[in-house]
């Protein structure tokens, strides 16, 4: 079975790496970006099948990204993740396309487990 490719959009070099670490021991090739752009541009050169990305980041935000996302790779499954949970929040991640929403601060095993379940539903 082949490795399944994950790609971590954070503003935060901290959070990049923790997820990196978390991801890649249980077995996850990883790759980040800083921003919202730079995500979109690592799409262009190949494809993941989940993509974890941070709400709140400067000049493309979260949900402005999982929108663009979602309009060039339909299939592609988003995972937002956010310090700043708010009911409102959820439901415009969800709305927008995401396949599940992560709060900040999490551990490894949760981080894990979330990737897994959504890996789950693909087709």
């Amino acid at each position: 079975m082949a490795t399944v490719r994950v790609l971590v959009i954070d503003d935060e070099e901290i959070v990049r790496i923790s997820c990196r670490k978390a991801l890649r021991s249980a077995g996850y090739e990883v790759d980040t970006a800083a921003s919202g752009k730079e995500c979109l541009d690592l799409l262009e050169e190949g494809m993941y099948p989940v993509v974890l990305i941070d709400l709140k980041m400067p000049a493309m935000d979260g949900i402005e990204t999982l929108v663009t996302i979602k309009k060039r790779y339909p299939d592609l499954q988003v995972i937002i993740m956010s310090g700043y949970d708010t009911v409102e929040h959820v439901v415009e991640s969800l709305c927008s396309g995401a396949a599940h929403y992560i709060e900040k601060p999490f551990t490894p095993d949760m981080l894990v487990k979330r990737i897994s379940e959504v890996l789950e539903t693909c087709p």
